[in-house]
C-alpha cells in the first residue's frame, strides 16, 4: 500500500512540473519598448530581443535604430510610437534632465493604464519620485533600476541592477530584469527612488575611491617624485594597493586626464543629501574643487565633465614626470 502511495506521489510531482512547464511555454511575454540605443542601450535591447521579448527600440540617433533592426528586432518611428505599441518601457538616458524631458514630453502624455516604464539611467532622486506619482495619477508605474557594469558588462545578465518601485510590480518585471542583470545582482532596494539611491552609494564608493588614489598619486608627482617609483613603492599588490596601482598605472600611461569621478551625477547626491537633512563632505568638496578650474573633458558615458587629474596637478604633462 504505502509502495502504490509513493508511485503516485511521484506520478502527481511529474505532472505538476510537467504542467508548469507548459504553463510557462504558454505564457505570452510583454512587449518591451527601449528607449536609448547607445553604448549601454543598444546591448541591452539586444539582449532582450535575444532572450525572446518581442521588442521594439527607437533613438534619436537613425544610425543606432538601423542597427537595431539588423538584429530583427522592430525600430519604432518615434519615442510615441514605442510607447504605444509596448507593456513594458525601458529607458537607457545620458544624464538625469534627458530622462525628465523626455518623460515629462513623451513617456507620460502617452502612458496608459497597466504601463509600466523602467528608468534604467541615473536620475536624480527627486525627479524620479515626483515623475512616478504622476505615472501613478494615469495608473501607471515607474520603476527606477539603474545600472552598473559599464559598456562591456551590458552583456547578457551581467550587470548589478539597483530597484526601487512597487514592490509587486518590480517582482513581475524580475524575469525581464534577469535577462541583464546577473540575478543574485538584481537587487530590490525599497520603494521609489531607493534604486537610485542605491546608485549613488555605488557610483560614490567609485568616484570618491578613485579621486582619493588620485590625490595620493598628485601629491608625490607634484612635489618631484618619479610616477614610476610612487607605483612601484606603493602599488603593486591586493587590497587597496591595487585599486592604486590601477590609477597610477592610468597615469604614467598618460590616461590621468581620461579618469573619471562621476562629476556629471554628483549634483544628483548632493541634492538628494540636502532634500534628507544630511550631508556628504567629501562629494561637495570633490565637487566644488572640479567646478572652479576648467579642465573639461568626455567621461565614460560621453558626457561633458571635469578632469579631476588636470584640477589637481594644473598641468597637462605632469603624468609625465
Amino acid at each position: 500500500m504505502d509502495d502504490d502511495l509513493n508511485g503516485w506521489v511521484i506520478v502527481l510531482t511529474a505532472f505538476k512540473k510537467l504542467r508548469g512547464k507548459n504553463i510557462m511555454k504558454t505564457q505570452q511575454l510583454p512587449r518591451i519598448g527601449f528607449i536609448g540605443l547607445g553604448n549601454m542601450g543598444g546591448r541591452m535591447a539586444k539582449n532582450l530581443h535575444t532572450a525572446g521579448y518581442p521588442l521594439i527600440g527607437y533613438d534619436i540617433d537613425a544610425a543606432k535604430c538601423a542597427a537595431l533592426a539588423a538584429t530583427g528586432a522592430t525600430a519604432g518611428q518615434d519615442t510615441e510610437d514605442v510607447v504605444k505599441n509596448s507593456d513594458v518601457i525601458m529607458t537607457s538616458l545620458r544624464s538625469s534632465d534627458i530622462f525628465c524631458s523626455v518623460a515629462e514630453q513623451r513617456l507620460i502624455p502617452n502612458a496608459r493604464e497597466g504601463h509600466v516604464f523602467i528608468d534604467l539611467g541615473t536620475t536624480e532622486v527627486e525627479r524620479t519620485r515626483d515623475i512616478a506619482m504622476v505615472f501613478a495619477e494615469k495608473n501607471a508605474t515607474l520603476i527606477d533600476a539603474p545600472v552598473s557594469g559599464g559598456p562591456h558588462g551590458s552583456e547578457t545578465g551581467t550587470l548589478r541592477i539597483f530597484v526601487g518601485g512597487d514592490a509587486a510590480v518590480v517582482e513581475e518585471c524580475r524575469p525581464v530584469l534577469e535577462v541583464l542583470g546577473e540575478p543574485q545582482y538584481v537587487v530590490y532596494c525599497g520603494p521609489s527612488g531607493s534604486g537610485q539611491i542605491v546608485k549613488g552609494v555605488n557610483q560614490l564608493a567609485m568616484g570618491l575611491g578613485d579621486a582619493a588614489f588620485m590625490e595620493a598619486m598628485a601629491f608625490g608627482v607634484c612635489a618631484g617624485v618619479d610616477p614610476t617609483a610612487i607605483r612601484e613603492a606603493v602599488g603593486m599588490g591586493e587590497g587597496w594597493r591595487g585599486q592604486f596601482d590601477r590609477i597610477a598605472k592610468r597615469i604614467i600611461d598618460g590616461e590621468g586626464g581620461t579618469l573619471v569621478i562621476k562629476y556629471p551625477e554628483l549634483p544628483y547626491f548632493l541634492a538628494a543629501a540636502q532634500a534628507s537633512g544630511f550631508e556628504i563632505p567629501l562629494t561637495e568638496a570633490l565637487y566644488e574643487f572640479c567646478e572652479k578650474e576648467n579642465y573639461e573633458m568626455f567621461d565614460n558615458m560621453n558626457r561633458p565633465s571635469r578632469s579631476f587629474w588636470r584640477t589637481l596637478t594644473k598641468d597637462s604633462d605632469a603624468e609625465e614626470r
